[in-house]
């Protein structure tokens, strides 16, 4: 079982701001995202790409639990 997004940002010391910006996304974009609301499949990649820029191993989109995507 995968953690949810929020748990994958926090994991990575990362606030809802910062990895929205190291996404190059709207915070309301991260903040749905964690909401579980559904999100453009770019928006997902953008997010794990930005995660696995801290992550020691390397996260798909469909290893986050909950993630809404469209």
């Amino acid at each position: 079982m995968g953690l949810t997004l929020k748990q994958y940002r926090i994991n990575t010391g990362l606030s809802q701001t910062r990895l929205a910006k190291e996404a190059e996304l709207s915070r309301d974009a991260v903040r749905n995202a964690e909401a579980g609301s559904p999100i453009y499949a770019e928006t997902a990649k953008a997010i794990v790409d930005a995660l696995n820029k801290r992550l020691e191993q390397r996260i798909l989109v469909s290893d986050i639990e909950g993630l809404n995507v469209l």
